[in-house]
């Protein structure tokens, strides 16, 4: 161990042995009061990783995934270094004081960036988004609209490609082992809201026993290791079984999904919420950042996790089983609040696997040569989620409580 990791050693006992108060007060976070701002439209820069390095006060927080590259943060006054393990429990402190309220609402945005060409001169990436908003009563009624997906290349340069390309309206893409297209163009407006109708449950819980989850951040762990799903990065059949199969890195991955939903999704009470941040501060490998940036361009430190893929279960993950990438997280810990999730590349697909059968019943394989992610640069966006006026309100939300169908919450 040399002298550096000595003091990071050192200053992470002590963030440790500080109260989350005490941090807040030390890095001279304070609560934003302002009114709500909505943003007019969302820019994508690619999120700039960094090593250990300081807090600037008010910024946000990055949990990356694993950790990612380095870059110190420029310009303004820092604050004392404080440890993304400390972060996240100012987090924590921040959500268990959020206010409740009688409707959970959340706006998420998310999109998959594809990669379009079959070589590296023609090849461009385009964003294939879509929205969706919700609001969700404390009996599990949920009323929610959706816009898209619709797709737009993801940079300037990838727009110059998509016009050499003939600006095809339908871009074909390569999506669960075949061969599917992305419809190019603008969001949609959202449509009008529905009813509220009965919510489908989450990951196996309804509102009432996600209300009744244990505040402690042990307990919520213990709770949380009896949910069944198909958790592994890579399953060779979809079968459920409670994460508590899982061991290591596995298990960590798992608990940092479910953690996710409880910070954006899901309508955890803010007691749920803290406890959720102080699990993840708890989990082993938790290391110190530096800056980053989300898809809306806000800064702040990145916090490591030992998590070899995030690849979620499902045909859609295909080109990137045969590759690895990372999964990053944008926190403000003032507010307490989850703001993005981005999935960066880490190893463009390479090699082949094997695929079960199709309805023909002939074989079924995987090529990373039919893949144009394979001329991903690591580092690129593969993928995002961002969550806007994510909170507890009183309302009243702008639907008509009861008599609206079941309504299933996508996921990606």
């Amino acid at each position: 161990m040399d002298d550096l990791d000595a003091l990071r050693g050192l200053r992470t006992a002590l963030a440790e042995e500080e109260s989350p108060d005490r941090l807040a007060e030390r890095v001279e976070w304070r609560r934003a009061v302002p009114a709500r701002r909505r943003r007019a439209g969302m820019r994508l820069p690619l999120l700039s990783a960094a090593a250990a390095g300081v807090v600037a006060a008010g910024a946000v927080a990055v949990l990356a995934l694993p950790h990612g590259g380095a870059r110190a943060p420029s310009g303004g006054t820092a604050a004392p270094p404080v440890t993304g393990r400390a972060a996240l429990l100012v987090a924590a402190t921040s959500a268990a004081k959020a206010p409740g309220g009688a409707y959970w609402h959340y706006r998420r945005t998310w999109g998959d960036v594809f990669g379009v060409g079959k070589t590296r001169a023609a090849f461009y990436k385009v964003d294939s988004r879509q929205v969706f908003e919700a609001w969700l009563d404390r009996n599990g009624n949920q009323g929610a609209r959706q816009a898209g997906p619709v797709g737009r290349p993801l940079t300037a340069a990838d727009a110059a490609r998509w016009r050499a390309d003939g600006a095809k309206h339908m871009v074909p893409v390569y999506e669960e082992g075949l061969n599917a297209f992305v419809e190019m163009g603008d969001l949609p407006a959202l449509r009008p809201w529905p009813p509220l109708g009965k919510a489908d449950t989450f990951n196996g819980l309804t509102a009432a026993q996600i209300a009744a989850l244990p505040t402690e951040p042990g307990a919520l762990r213990d709770r949380l290791l009896h949910l069944r799903g198909s958790w592994r990065a890579v399953e060779k059949k979809a079968a459920a079984y409670p994460i508590g199969e899982l061991r290591g890195t596995d298990r960590v991955r798992a608990l940092t999904q479910v953690a996710g939903d409880l910070l954006s999704t899901w309508p955890a009470p803010p007691g749920v919420r803290a406890a959720a941040f102080r699990m993840l501060a708890a989990l082993p490998g938790v290391e110190a950042g530096g800056t980053g940036t989300d898809p809306l361009g806000r800064s702040g430190t990145v916090v490591s996790l030992p998590v070899a893929s995030t690849v979620e279960l499902g045909l859609h993950s295909a080109p990137v089983q045969l590759g690895s990438y990372r999964r990053e997280w944008v926190i403000d810990p003032a507010k307490g609040a989850l703001l993005a999730i981005q999935d960066r590349m880490v190893a463009p697909p390479r090699g082949s696997r094997k695929m079960p059968p199709g309805d023909d019943g002939k074989p079924r394989s995987l090529r990373a040569k039919d893949m144009p992610e394979r001329f991903f640069a690591p580092g690129d966006l593969t993928g995002y989620q961002v969550f806007e006026d994510t909170g507890w309100t009183d309302g009243p939300p702008p639907v008509k409580v009861g008599g609206g169908k079941r309504v299933v919450s996508p996921r990606r």
